[in-house]
């Protein structure tokens, strides 16, 4: 099967043909029929696998056989980075065909709040929007989508996580009744199901591959120790052929960091987070696609809605907190036609996840030994879940602790003083700091300060005790 088999507007497929598209993937072959025979859609496929493509190519068709004067089709998205994503596919794919699409969303200035404005009011013939920063101009009252006929929902999963029910729903309750609706999502939850069956009208249903990874992408864990983290990058950035890289983190504040720590190293490497400005988040993936940097540190809003051809590695320093952004951060290796490798590093706490991304994948993950002058990582137990109090190497020798048993015997005979399991762990030396990975050093001195409730002075001058960091 080719393009031409959809019967395409000539246009179109000039369109398709300018940006290399041969062979439709499996959801195009399926999506693009249905859509064109004006049905309701719901379709769920890993990401990487040309969902966008599959319905704005037939939406492109419609609209150029349509030349309509209004505001036809819009298309919600969790993300920023994704509403900019599909208007450079509107353009590539729409070149040649009379479509005009313009990106809503926020974070930007002033004199782009007017241009959005300007295509609300005039009528572009795609409208690709955050649901927040719709809102606010909805609120104004000159949005007019009283005429619209499509209505996309993409990474319908992720706007849910992200709180935008609510918008999504005041959004469709002023939009025409009699319209074509397509949600597309990776996974299918119960929320997406519900969702569905308020604002889709009989839907035909397309599932593919649920929640699970290309084929091609090399997957392997290592199990280390948080301080054991940044050597390991530094040796698998010199060992392997790496091109291009992406390195997720889970947390915001780890982002500079690592950053810092890679060009100490020697490596050209830029940060992406929530806390840039557009502009700066822009020109960071813009570097990184044009190869002026190696690698891109990011948190997940990397994950969703990034398209990057040919990325050869992609890195995970922490494990993600749900599994099915384990499967949306891998995947921005190895799309299309293309191979890559996935590399996660798990802690000895967060080894619990392993075990559920490994069920949602149906497929075991082989976990390597570190390299030989490491040292030993942590042994994996995938029932672990929290901190531990030792690490490798802190333990006191096996042939000196007590069994259980002898130790309660000889609770009355041992030394006063902090118990064992109270000690202090010495800092393991590293040749890079460790980034800190959890907060488990403070349930000690939790403990401490309830142990010492009773010595304390009278009530009222009874001297106030910080709170734990949380």
């Amino acid at each position: 099967m080719n393009f031409h088999s959809f019967n395409l507007h000539e246009d179109v497929v000039t369109g398709i043909e300018s940006m290399g598209y041969n062979t439709p993937t499996p959801i195009q072959q399926q999506a693009i029929p249905l859509i064109l025979e004006q049905k309701d859609l719901i379709a769920c496929a890993q990401t990487g696998t040309g969902k966008t493509a599959a319905y704005l190519l037939p939406l492109i068709d419609r609209i150029s056989h349509a030349n309509a004067s209004h505001t036809s089709t819009l298309i919600l998205v969790p993300t920023r980075e994704l509403a900019k994503q599909i208007d450079e596919q509107v353009e590539g794919l729409g070149y040649f065909a009379p479509v005009s699409s313009i990106a809503i969303y926020g974070g930007n200035k002033g004199g782009e709040w007017d241009q959005q404005k300007t295509a609300l009011t005039s009528g572009a013939d795609i409208i690709i929007a955050t649901p927040g920063r719709l809102m606010s101009h909805m609120a104004l009252g000159y949005v007019k989508l009283d005429q619209l006929n499509y209505l996309v929902l993409d990474e319908a999963d992720k706007m849910l996580d992200m709180g935008f029910m609510d918008d999504i729903l005041k959004i469709v309750r002023q939009l025409p009744t009699n319209r074509q609706t397509l949600l597309f999502s990776a996974t299918m939850p119960k929320k997406i199901r519900d969702l569905a069956q308020q604002i889709l009208n009989k839907p035909e249903e397309i599932n593919l591959a649920v929640s699970k990874p290309a084929e091609k992408i090399d997957q392997r864990m290592y199990l280390t120790f948080d301080n054991q983290k940044l050597p390991l990058l530094e040796y698998i950035l010199r060992q392997l052929e790496v091109q291009n890289m992406i390195i997720f983190t889970s947390r915001k504040s780890n982002v500079a960091q690592i950053v810092r720590s890679l060009r100490k190293m020697g490596f050209e490497a830029e940060g992406i987070q929530s806390d840039m400005t557009q502009d700066e988040r822009e020109a960071a993936l813009r570097d990184f696609k044009n190869k002026k940097y190696q690698v891109l540190v990011g948190t997940d809003i990397l994950s969703r809605g990034i398209d990057i051809d040919n990325l050869s590695h992609v890195l995970n320093f922490d494990m993600p907190q749900d599994a099915e952004d384990y499967v949306h951060r891998v995947g921005r290796t190895a799309r299309a036609a293309s191979t890559g490798m996935a590399i996660t590093f798990v802690n000895e706490n967060d080894m619990y996840r392993v075990r559920r991304v490994e069920q949602l994948i149906e497929r075991e993950i082989p976990k390597l030994t570190l390299p030989e002058d490491f040292g030993p990582g942590p042994v994996y137990d995938p029932n672990k879940r929290g901190a531990v109090r030792h690490r490798e190497g802190s333990r006191p020798a096996a042939g000196n602790r007590n069994r259980p048993n002898d130790r309660n015997k000889n609770r009355n005979n041992r030394p006063k003083g902090p118990r064992p399991e109270q000690a202090t762990v010495p800092a393991e030396t590293s040749p890079v700091a460790a980034i800190p990975q959890g907060n488990a050093e403070n349930k000690p001195k939790k403990r401490r300060n309830n142990r010492n409730r009773n010595n304390r002075g009278p009530k009222g001058n009874a001297t106030p005790q910080a709170a734990p960091t949380e």
